[in-house]
């Protein structure tokens, strides 16, 4: 074993050099001898630096054991992350019953265009924090923008105006568009596609448990008084200041890559590697590869997953509108913001089940994902043919139809799995995500006071979403299940068996060092040994 991490005499990689008239020359080199090809250090995964320093085989144990240490370690502040999140973006629609209404002089026009613009800003920075990501230390800068996001979030709690809100949300959709494609790029660095599903799903419980947490603050708010700042500024003072510490324990706490994770030893690094070789997609590349970008536009499978991206959350919109539509079957405001805090226990029960059915081999994500959209798709049908003098099954219908989120919850650890090439991976991860987002958007103003209280167009809408998207997943699917297909009756391609990357040792010896094809940074349309998860 290596101990290439503390020793002096560690190999150090250097790019490939040419003579001037070999400049043009693509990034791969062929040996005309035997056939291999050598390539630059900057083109292949950062992986390769650590993949030779461990045993070809990793024994079960010690990959249980290597597992059970990284869940420790980045579950919790992903979870708590998750928390923060959700309840951050949901809380100006706590706030709805709050005051924020007569403190910030808003129309119910404007209350919408508040998640709107968030969502807007969102999906426009999706794709330069996806950039940053790539260009900057991953836990570095999702601290930096937790700590933004605090105080912007504390800054809602000043605004006496709808412009001035307005801001806030932006510069809060700014920083907040960088978790997801963060925390979807971690887990594919720590973890093999199998346990991907169960990851994202344990971020999103988590978050719904936030959800239900901010409607017991919003119900101890109600009997806030004799203050000067009304309940929905105490809100916002209390989320922010907790962002803000988060901030602090994060930025010490959450680590870059597998490749320099100190909470791992060097040995463990390597393993970490080793054990994730089985996504054959890597780690990570820092270099920007413009053929993997145009490949990801080109890849129909990565617009069908937009597709579902946008329609599923359209429906999710109600997410920022429940405390009046749950206000609207009849309940006063205490009892409007106690019903609220089941919320997140419906999703969180949802996203359990949606979790237990991806894990069983017959139904897998695929399935797992279709299944769990018909109990919205029922709610939001019968939310509109029940008579409104039943409101208790009229509440049961609208948590059923709550489970608009769970579908996505599981799809989104199918995403982290069907794409290879860090460029392509980010790519698709930010495409996905701004047309998640774009649903979000749009999905606030369907929600217009002329339909009110019984909502019937926007419920007809929800309806449709939750139907087309899952026969675009079923779509997906079978697109998944065609190609590997295609795939198993190819012959083997021997392509990428024989590469290798120049090293430099300290005394100026060059050697030649074989580089796994898991670690090229190739694509998942490059690898023929990719197979897509079903």
């Amino acid at each position: 074993m290596s101990e290439c991490f503390d020793s002096p005499q560690c190999l150090r990689l250097e790019h490939l050099s040419f003579t001037p008239d070999e400049s043009s020359m693509p990034i791969k080199e062929k040996n005309k001898h035997d056939g291999s090809i050598t390539v630059q250090a900057r083109d292949v995964d950062t992986a390769a630096m650590v993949a030779e320093d461990t045993p070809e085989e990793l024994s079960p144990e010690d990959a249980e054991r290597l597992r059970k240490k990284i869940d420790r370690h980045l579950l919790p502040l992903m979870c708590f992350s998750f928390v923060i999140m959700i309840a951050d973006q949901v809380v100006v629609a706590q706030s709805a019953i709050l005051g924020i209404f007569q403190g910030a002089h808003l129309s119910q026009d404007q209350f919408n265009w508040l998640a709107t613009i968030l969502y807007i800003t969102i999906l426009s920075l999706e794709y330069p924090q996806n950039l940053a990501l790539q260009r900057f230390p991953i836990g570095k800068w999702m601290s930096l923008n937790i700590f933004v996001w605090s105080i912007a979030l504390l800054a809602h709690a000043a605004c006496k105006s709808f412009g001035a809100l307005v801001a806030c949300r932006i510069v809060l959709g700014m920083c907040e568009s960088v978790i997801l494609p963060g925390f979807m790029l971690v887990t594919s660095m720590f973890y093999t596609r199998k346990e991907h599903t169960q990851r994202v799903g344990y971020w999103y419980m988590a978050g719904m448990c936030g959800s239900s947490f901010l409607g017991f603050v919003a119900f101890g708010l109600l009997h806030i008084t004799g203050t000067r700042l009304m309940p929905w500024q105490w809100m916002m003072i209390i989320m922010g200041a907790v962002t803000f510490i988060f901030g602090i324990v994060f930025f010490f706490l959450f680590p870059d890559s597998p490749t320099t994770a100190r909470f791992l030893t060097p040995e463990e690094r390597a393993q970490t590697v080793q054990r994730i070789k089985v996504n054959q997609s890597g780690v990570e590349n820092k270099r920007w590869k413009r053929e993997q970008f145009i490949e990801a536009l080109k890849d129909p499978k990565v617009w069908v997953m937009a597709g579902f991206g946008f329609l599923s959350h359209v429906p999710v919109s109600m997410t920022f509108q429940k405390q009046i539509i749950v206000s609207q079957l009849g309940f006063n405001a205490l009892q409007t913001t106690l019903l609220s805090c089941a919320d997140g226990v419906v999703s969180i029960i949802g996203i359990f089940i949606g979790i237990y059915l991806s894990t069983i081999p017959l139904v897998g994500r695929g399935y797992a994902t279709i299944l769990t959209s018909i109990p919205p798709l029922i709610g939001s049908i019968l939310i509109n043919i029940l008579p409104s003098e039943n409101k208790i099954a009229l509440l049961f219908m609208y948590w059923l139809s709550f489970w608009v989120s769970v579908p996505y919850t599981v799809f989104l650890g199918w995403v982290t799995s069907l794409t290879a090439g860090h460029t392509k991976r980010i790519t698709t991860n930010a495409i996905v995500l701004i047309a998640a987002y774009l649903g979000l958007a749009v999905g606030p103003l369907m929600w217009k006071k002329q339909y009110q209280p019984r909502n019937r167009i926007p419920w007809i809408v929800v309806s449709l979403c939750v139907f087309v998207s899952a026969v675009l997943l079923f779509t997906l699917r079978t697109m998944l299940y065609l190609e590997n297909k295609r795939r198993d009756r190819e012959p083997r391609s021997a392509k990428y068996d024989e590469v290798y990357m120049k090293k430099e040792l300290s005394d100026g010896t060059v050697e030649k060092h074989h580089v796994d094809k898991a670690f090229l940074d190739l694509t998942d349309i490059e690898n023929r040994d990719f197979r897509y998860v079903l």
